[in-house]
């Protein structure tokens, strides 16, 4: 692997240093924190993320035709490193941008992709995607949600649950099936799906830290024009597929956000005493941040190791998917250790709320065992089951 950067990287990254200082706030710091759970930090966030596509820092990775800088991989991993260090927050349509965006790139009209991409860098309007169903969470093959066609409509009945962001979106990429008859990873179909429409009801979703994430939503008679098809009809397994390939560093943000949870951490422990005794002379705490540093440090040699393979046309995806697991599961080491230390000062204090959420890091993005799946096979080159 060489990560030498170029002298026209680092003048980008000296550029994106500079604007970050000048532009984040701590109050853009605090919304980042409460993401969609506050309204005034939800507003807060939408404000900065226009902020961020109107200055050009939006999608750096995304053609400029669609409002992006067509970044390059070291200028996207140098981006993806300077705003996670700064701890800016992540877009509000961040699903949107690294799972739709790129659909509506390669498969959308161009009505579509001027009219919808635009607006969705900007966070004027908040995507969500209906993927997931009660009987069908990473198994999207098995999903039941029924598009008919009628006309020059489609009627959609159905349910999808762990909708991110579904009780603020305005859009939804929602896969159904429209073929029941064909095998089950040929009969999908993708639609884009106006959040007004009616015989759409949309749930919120109480989590374990109190929070409402994610929603659940239901489709009754639910008249959709035909024309919202995005990709062919009955081809929506090859949309759900479409990988970002103007994204092809994001793994970087992986290792970098748990270095600074890290670097958290270690500060707040700095004053913290246990039985009279500076927790930071305790060996067994060293110990165990010693641990999870070194796995920090092979997840950073596994997320380059996977944007290494995309600059010299390698198989990125194996050591991609494992990235995902190591990260997720040293993220719930971490998360452990520090309310094993800190113990439940309050309800809103950050590593409360990040010990109640951890719990999701080894299902959200895809499960540690359809990713352990993958790794299998593209890593060790085992066979298929």
């Amino acid at each position: 692997m060489d990560f030498s950067y170029p002298a026209e990287v680092e003048q980008f990254r000296k550029e994106l240093r500079a604007w970050l200082a000048a532009n984040l706030t701590d109050e853009v710091r605090a919304a980042g924190r409460h993401r969609g759970r506050d309204p005034l930090a939800f507003e807060t966030l939408r404000t900065w993320d226009a902020t961020l596509a109107d200055a050009g820092w939006g999608a750096v990775s995304w053609p400029a035709e669609y409002g992006g800088r067509g970044a390059t991989v070291l200028e996207q991993l140098a981006y993806a490193e300077e705003t996670t260090r700064a701890r800016a927050p992540m877009p509000l349509n961040v699903i949107g941008m690294n799972n739709i965006a790129p659909a509506i790139m390669q498969y959308g009209t161009a009505e579509q992709q001027r009219g919808l991409l635009p607006r969705m860098v900007r966070a004027d309007d908040i995507w969500c995607q209906g993927m997931s169903e009660p009987e069908a969470g990473s198994d999207l093959a098995s999903l039941r949600t029924r598009a008919v066609r009628d006309g020059a409509e489609f009627v959609v009945n159905g349910q999808k649950i762990w909708t991110s962001l579904g009780h603020h979106a305005d859009w939804c990429q929602l896969y159904v099936r429209t073929d029941p008859d064909a095998p089950k990873h040929k009969g999908i179909s993708c639609l884009i799906v106006d959040m007004t429409l009616p015989g759409i009801e949309v749930r919120p979703l109480v989590t374990l830290n109190g929070e409402a994430d994610f929603a659940e939503v239901f489709f009754n008679d639910v008249r959709v024009p035909a024309g919202a098809v995005l990709g062919p009809l009955n081809g929506g397994w090859k949309v759900a597929t479409t990988t970002l390939s103007h994204e092809r560093a994001g793994a970087a943000r992986l290792y970098a956000q748990m270095q600074v949870q890290l670097e958290d951490l270690v500060a707040d422990l700095a004053d913290h005493q246990v039985d009279g005794r500076p927790v930071l002379t305790d060996p067994a705490t060293l110990r165990r941040l010693g641990e999870i540093e070194v796995r920090i440090n092979y997840l950073e040699l596994l997320c380059k190791r996977s944007i290494s393979a995309t600059l010299h046309g390698g198989d990125a995806l194996g050591s991609a998917s494992l990235a995902k697991s190591v990260w997720a599961e040293t993220g719930q080491e971490l998360a452990e250790l520090a309310f094993d230390l800190l113990g439940p000062r309050c309800a809103k204090d950050r590593w409360t709320e990040r010990r109640l959420s951890s719990r999701a890091l080894t299902i959200a993005g895809g499960t540690t065992q359809v990713n352990k799946g993958v790794t299998a096979v593209r890593v060790l080159g085992l066979p298929r089951r």
